[in-house]
């Protein structure tokens, strides 16, 4: 992926129609289940970013048999164990290299060495290694297992009750994927719900599972059923759009098909109770997750606070609703979200830097912001930071600026979006 600089000019009118890739949560949870099925598992909409390419290269790697044409996407178990050898380079895919070590924990008689680049090589890893070692697992790596690289020796897990010290999605699905190859029922219980695509794939599947309140328990399976799907329109992705119709005069924008999973969409309660002008049609099922077409209009926003029970469901969305706190009237405030200091970058110290430089009154906080509005946003140059989330909120906010705003680092965000850049260029879509 080539490094670039990026510059966005500013618009007043976004009309017409999106299509957003496909989910990129549910992507990469697809191809996992896929490895440990014999049928295997088909979908079409695989993200075409560059994270989910690194968990196919990684299954291949493995042993898995992974087939690719355009954005259909199937991948089986392969004939011999799963990694009994193998080196994976899981990129800048945090997910990919916390959910592997759930995945490979415990395959006994395998070894398997997972590294990643230079910015996931500095990401914790001890939130999934902690928990995994209480089944039994054997994974060790720098500071004691809290960085990459990471070795990973498979043996016969036990089975048991998790509870991971902060709410994270990754953490629970590595656990459950530890668990479909225990000796015994694993349990996770979170101290708040985080998504739920590795529990809805799961029965999906036709897998047992218990949910109660916010704990989940899979049991050992040897074989996973296959199947075939279409993966929804990625929320994280669309969440872009729908802050951009929101904010510019002549906003009137419609997205199909786009996951609408309540554990994901905190950021339309979020906007909803800012003032977002946006209404839901043809509400569907695909893979057992919710999907439907988004319409959304501009719209006057005000302030409002976001707190730390809220978080989970809108985590990644937070840069780009910073954008549009900056642009309300009146106060927002951000908190519980100290887990942006620990992402792709710090996103907190990145956002509030890049807001300040286009004229944003932006306080930061350790763990959110405070940030005043509506601010006249003013052209200039920002820093990505090698953040994808960052590079492309940042180019929401230079569409509402007052002349044009350079990116540095904007192909970052073909780790998720490839062509956002050039999409948020066009005059129409669809």
């Amino acid at each position: 992926m080539k490094d670039r600089d990026v510059t966005v000019a500013p618009r007043g009118v976004l009309r017409g129609m999106r299509e957003v890739p496909g989910d990129k949560s549910v992507s990469h949870r697809a191809a996992l289940m896929g490895a440990l099925s014999r049928e295997g598992v088909e979908v079409e909409g695989f993200a075409p970013g560059a994270d989910c390419a690194s968990t196919l290269r990684c299954l291949e790697a493995l042993g898995a048999r992974v087939q690719r044409r355009g954005d259909r996407v199937r991948v089986a178990r392969g004939e011999g164990p799963l990694g009994a050898a193998a080196v994976l380079d899981a990129g800048n895919s945090g997910t990919t290299a916390r959910l592997l070590c759930g995945l490979l924990a415990g395959q006994p008689g395998t070894f398997t060495v997972i590294q990643g680049d230079e910015s996931l090589s500095r990401r914790p890893m001890r939130r999934v290694v902690d928990p995994l070692r209480t089944l039994g697992a054997r994974i060790d790596g720098r500071e004691g297992g809290g960085l990459l690289p990471l070795s990973v020796r498979g043996t016969s897990l036990s089975g048991g009750v998790c509870t991971p010290g902060a709410p994270s999605a990754q953490v629970k699905s590595a656990l459950l994927l530890a668990g479909l190859s225990a000796r015994g029922s694993v349990t996770v219980a979170e101290p708040l719900k985080t998504r739920d695509h590795t529990e809805i794939l799961l029965e999906h599947l036709g897998v047992p599972l218990r949910r109660e309140g916010a704990a989940v328990t899979v049991y050992p399976l040897e074989d996973l059923p296959g199947g075939t799907w279409k993966v929804p329109g990625d929320f994280s992705s669309a969440a872009f759009w729908i802050t951009a119709a929101a904010l510019l005069p002549e906003g009137d924008l419609t997205l199909p098909e786009v996951g609408l999973n309540p554990t994901r969409t905190g950021l339309l309660s979020a906007l909803g109770r800012m003032g977002l002008d946006y209404g839901v049609t043809d509400l569907a099922l695909s893979g057992g997750e919710p999907l439907g077409t988004l319409q959304v209009r501009s719209s006057s926003l005000e302030g409002t606070v976001v707190d730390a029970p809220e978080i989970p469901a809108l985590v990644d969305e937070l840069p780009i609703l910073a954008v549009a706190a900056v642009r309300a009237k009146g106060v927002t405030e951000i908190r519980g979200a100290r887990e942006l200091r620990f992402k792709e970058c710090d996103r907190i110290a990145a956002m509030a830097e890049g807001l300040r430089t286009l004229g944003a009154e932006v306080e930061e906080r350790e763990d959110g912001w405070i940030l005043r509005g509506p601010c006249r946003l003013r052209g200039g140059e920002v820093d990505s930071f090698g953040d994808h989330r960052v590079a492309m909120a940042l180019g929401v906010a230079a569409l509402t600026a007052e002349g044009p705003v350079r990116i540095r680092g904007a192909a970052c965000a073909d780790i998720s979006y490839p062509g956002f850049f050039e999409a948020l260029s066009e005059d129409t879509a669809g």
